[in-house]
């Protein structure tokens, strides 16, 4: 067994060790959810429903019983049984949900299940003729042990076992009705939550962290204040307070988290203007990642915004609308930042004296400069903590952390431990398109939240691979926050296919993450790189001001907001799509369409999506009924929760999509 807390390995008879995971009576083995052996935490959120899963076995024959134990943050237990999953390989699971967030445990637990062996042995016995009053006996003692060792209070369970052991013993009855007496749904019940256990043994604790919900569940809005309210002929810059006034729009759409690339003053020096050339003209506001100037650094609000005492005003705007405000924690600096001058050790200078600015070849960001954490790490890191303390004394409590993969992961894990210990509810978010490696220590170090390669996932293959990853074994150290584009994102598909494609891109990512994203004027279908090939926004919001005519989009219908708005809706209303780890696909005849379900207890949504922009797409969907709780040949009503329709559906299903129609299903399953 393995754990924090595994048992010590034992001595054979022949003088040798045997090795830690099989030490135990019982041996306990592949835990899950755990990171990194059990030295981290794994992840969860109150409310969640969680999969406990291990494989437990045991010398012979005899069955075993195995249960997990969960502990609360105030010591409190629950314990849940496990059962054999009938994988054939001794795989137990059962679910958990933790109510209180904190810092959990969860142990498993195995024995020796002598009533169930015997109910096993006695079942094929007593038809036979064979030992009918020694079986008998052996199992009414039994009964009378489990009586014993019920806790106070049990009298009526008590009585149970002990009238039922009393009959098994009554020789003058036939074989057939004594053992009838222990087959008793009551005594079933009673010897299922008070076995006989024997040579217990345990494995754990396992750390579980369980934290708000927004951690897992939300919807998010980026958008750049400074458009907002903005005009490009003169460039005049929006404020927080015309910020302030597209948050009823956002919110109308159902978005629970607007996130604000930075803030802060924007350098002068190496300004990049339009389409992030090298060459500005009067008014041109730069990279709001160019941080600081003679104005301040990550501590202050961009003068042409407003002051703090404005962004405050944000918040509260922002809260009376049911919205949280992400901030972006961008650790960078551009080269008028106060940093530059106060602690060149900072930075990493070349050979000829001069800073080195960002690049990551062919890319180069000649008005940024990247910190350099191994001259100074402590006096870093505790301007870094400032910082984040500063924004969170005036009202936010989630950060976009940007490309954290290029700063160490001792600062990150640090961070994260030492805001846990005093703000639980704060939560960042790692936007980091690395590795899979740096992607998932990143996670597992402290980062709630992780930006994803969903983006580029466009073939039903890509997609079933990738969110089968992220719901099943990445599920314990990473939580996938989905957006469909970012400033920096704009996919071929996107570019080439038109509104249908933001369509299927949106109903895809906030139905198979419970956490998803939208960039401004995805909902406008905005669509024009700078160039053929490339990924970048022509005219990109992040070189200059984009002010856009929402009213006229929505007076003339070149909106895709009321879709938008109802996927949030249906998100909010069914806990199923609330949820990461239930995820399952399921199988449609014609590759461009996929097909998907989600379940939490009696809530169940199916979903089928079209994958092709441009044509029609019928298919038959195969659905695995096991998986969404019922018989083969079952059917049920499927409640379309966008249009309100229901059909009659069963294993096998028909479905037609057409662009500009109908690209998807989202059905809640009502039984038979």
């Amino acid at each position: 067994m393995t754990g924090p807390a595994a048992e010590t390995s034992a001595e054979t008879t022949a003088g040798t060790r045997v090795p830690a995971t099989l030490a135990g009576r019982f041996p306990i083995t592949d835990v899950s959810p755990a990171v990194e052996g059990g030295r981290l935490p794994a992840k969860a959120v109150v409310g969640e429903q969680v999969p406990i899963r291990a494989v437990a076995f045991r010398e012979g024959h005899d069955a075993l019983g195995v249960e997990v134990v969960l502990r609360a943050p105030d010591g409190a237990e629950a314990h849940v049984r496990m059962a054999d999953l009938g994988t054939g390989v001794d795989v137990w699971g059962a679910y958990v949900v933790p109510d209180a967030p904190g810092d959990w445990t969860f142990t498993i637990r195995a024995w020796g299940d002598p009533w169930a062996t015997w109910l096993h042995r006695a079942d094929i016995k007593l038809p036979a003729g064979q030992d009918i009053d020694l079986e008998l006996e052996e199992g009414a003692r039994l009964l009378e042990t489990a009586a014993r060792a019920l806790p106070r209070g049990s009298g009526d369970a008590r009585k149970t076992l002990r009238t039922a052991a009393a009959r098994m013993r009554k020789g003058s009855l036939p074989p057939a009705v004594r053992f009838a007496a222990a087959a008793d749904p009551d005594v079933a019940r009673t010897m299922l939550d008070h076995p006989v256990r024997e040579h217990a043994t345990s494995c754990g604790p396992w750390p579980l962290r369980v934290e708000r919900r927004r951690a897992l569940v939300g919807s998010w809005y980026e958008f750049f204040p400074r458009s907002e309210g903005a005009t490009a002929s003169p460039p005049r810059s929006g404020t927080l307070a015309t910020a302030a006034q597209r948050l009823t729009d956002i919110a109308a759409m159902g978005f629970d988290v607007v996130y604000l690339p930075p803030i802060h003053p924007i350098g002068h020096a190496h300004r990049k203007g339009p389409n992030n050339t090298l060459v500005t003209e009067p008014g041109d506001p730069g990279s709001p990642w160019a941080i600081g100037s003679a104005e301040g650094g990550h501590d202050a609000v961009h003068p042409d915004l407003g002051d703090e005492a404005d962004f405050r005003a944000f918040v509260k705007e922002a809260a009376r609308h049911g919205l949280e405000v992400a901030l972006d924690l961008a650790l960078q600096a551009s080269p008028d930042h106060p940093w530059v001058s106060a602690h060149p050790e900072w930075f990493r200078s070349r050979a000829d004296g001069t800073i080195a600015y960002a690049e990551n070849p062919p890319k180069k960001y000649q008005d940024i400069y990247p910190l350099y954490f191994d001259e100074d790490p402590e006096g870093l890191y505790a301007e870094i903590v400032r910082i984040v303390r500063h924004w969170m004394s005036l009202g936010v409590r989630i950060f976009r952390v940007d490309n954290p993969h290029t700063k160490p992961l001792w600062v990150w894990h640090r961070l994260t431990q030492e805001l846990w210990a005093t703000d639980p509810d704060v939560i960042f978010l790692a936007e980091a398109f690395t590795r899979p490696p740096m992607m998932r220590a990143l996670a597992e170090v402290g980062f709630q939240q992780s930006y994803t390669y969903f983006t580029w996932r466009n073939d039903r293959q890509g997609l079933e691979d990738y969110l089968s990853e992220l719901a099943g074994p990445a599920a314990a150290y990473m939580r996938p926050n989905v957006f469909v584009n970012t400033p920096d994102i704009l996919t071929e598909y996107l570019q080439r296919g038109g509104p249908p494609a933001f369509a299927i891109r949106a109903t895809l990512a906030a139905t198979l993450s419970p956490t998803w994203g939208v960039y401004s004027g995805f909902e406008l279908y905005e669509h024009e790189p700078v160039r053929a090939g490339s990924e970048e926004y022509l005219d990109s919001e992040k070189f200059q001001y984009r002010p856009r005519d929402w009213a006229a989009a929505a007076t003339s219908g070149t909106t895709l907001a009321p879709h938008i708005a109802a996927l949030n809706r249906v998100r909010r209303e069914q806990p199923a799509l609330q949820d990461l780890r239930s995820l399952a696909f399921h199988h449609p005849e014609d590759d461009q369409v996929i097909a998907y379900s989600k379940r939490v207890g009696d809530d169940v949504v199916l979903v089928a999506c079209s994958l092709d922009p441009f044509w029609t797409r019928e298919t038959t969907v195969w659905w695995n009924m096991a998986v969404i709780g019922l018989a083969e040949d079952d059917l049920f009503l499927a409640e379309d929760l966008i249009t309100g329709e229901s059909w009659t559906w069963g294993r096998a299903t028909y479905v037609r999509f057409t662009p500009g129609e109908r690209i998807a299903h989202i059905v809640r399953v009502r039984r038979p």
